[in-house]
């Protein structure tokens, strides 16, 4: 378990780019705390052609596509996404996240061989994974520590989008269930529809795909009303916009929450102009981690897992270090030229603290 003692809780109050609306600890007392994130990893595709998905979309990631994306540059990719998933949380958990909600990839056999490279093999990540109905052949995952979480369940849904496109297939959004060191959580994770076609045009889509969440946990709390669950993805919108503020009814301060209000904790570093992604010149905060009330303390009682803090994570080693882009995260593609880089999203991860003996 992730026993701290009061000096690493005051270090950890001092991460880059913390919430200034944090908890309070007690000194007097011991805490555990828990890492749980997520991250876009950006097209991790294997190099073999799947029937099932775009035609176009497979060239692209084989070795005799555009992008000549062959078993080297897959192995690069792996390393890569591999030494950013270790080094999330560094000096926080002694074993990394516990669990890490992921989009942007293939299929289930792409996060095996993610799990199995060399610089987190030893944390023997288990993967939860249910296949999509997306035109690109993308899904979503969870990938979890078993030292940490044990699942219980799990199930997919499918967004309905027929009264906005017929034709429109996209990701579903996964649900598991499970205990995280003996306590009850629920995990959603998600990647709505892109801005593909214009903001504007395609926004129908993200909030139907809000809606949906929502539904999703409005079920869980109809069985379960104090049920702790989070609600993580790239939303393709940012923290204010309709699909995300009004569809899944969102707050970006704890004090404003209520039982029918999400609170996000992403919220406020939209606000500060602090974003996982960038695009002329503009940032933007899609990938988001959003809690019900159950995860909240307003009176800084942490007798079971509470949130304690979220994270941006955007070291220096992310960003390109020159050029016209400099500062955006340093990606793996521009078009056909393989920059060897890591993703054009920056993870985010929350602190969860719960008082110990």
């Amino acid at each position: 378990m992730y026993i701290k003692s009061l000096l690493t809780i005051i270090l950890v109050s001092l991460i880059t780019c913390s919430v200034a609306q944090k908890p309070i600890l007690d000194p007097k007392k011991k805490y555990e705390i828990a890492g749980i994130g997520f991250y876009n990893l950006e097209n991790l595709f294997d190099t073999i052609v799947d029937p099932d998905t775009n035609k176009i979309l497979q060239d692209d990631f084989t070795p005799f596509g555009k992008k000549n994306f062959n078993a080297e540059r897959y192995e690069k990719k792996l390393i890569n996404m591999a030494e950013v998933i270790s080094k999330i949380g560094t000096g926080i958990f002694p074993d990394g996240l516990a669990l890490l909600g992921v989009s942007e990839i293939e299929n289930k056999q792409v996060l095996e061989d993610l799990s199995a490279q060399k610089s987190i093999k030893s944390r023997n990540y288990q993967i939860v994974h249910h296949e999509s109905p997306d035109a690109r052949g993308i899904d979503v995952g969870l990938m979890y520590n078993p030292k940490y979480f044990k699942v219980t369940s799990s199930k997919s849904y499918t967004l309905d989008t027929y009264s906005v496109d017929q034709h429109f297939r996209t990701r579903d959004q996964l649900l598991v269930t499970g205990e995280l060191n003996g306590e009850k959580i629920h995990v959603i994770i998600a990647h709505w529809p892109s801005r593909r076609g214009g903001e504007k045009r395609s926004a129908p889509r993200r909030i139907a795909a809000g809606e949906l969440g929502r539904k999703i946990i409005d079920s869980i709390q109809a069985v379960e009303p104090n049920a702790k669950v989070i609600y993580m993805g790239d939303l393709n919108d940012d923290p204010t916009n309709k699909s995300v503020k009004s569809a899944m009814n969102t707050v970006g301060k704890i004090k404003k929450t209520t039982d029918e209000k999400l609170f996000n904790t992403m919220e406020l570093y939209a606000k500060k102009g602090i974003g996982t992604l960038a695009y002329r010149d503009n940032w933007n905060l899609f990938d988001q981690l959003i809690l019900t009330p159950s995860f909240l303390t307003k009176n800084n009682n942490f007798d079971s897992y509470k949130f304690f803090k979220a994270v941006v994570y955007n070291k220096e080693y992310l960003k390109n270090e020159t050029g016209k882009y400099k500062g955006y995260p340093h990606r793996t593609y521009v078009g056909p030229n393989f920059l060897n880089g890591y993703s054009d999203h920056f993870p985010v991860y929350m602190i969860v603290v719960k008082e110990t003996k």
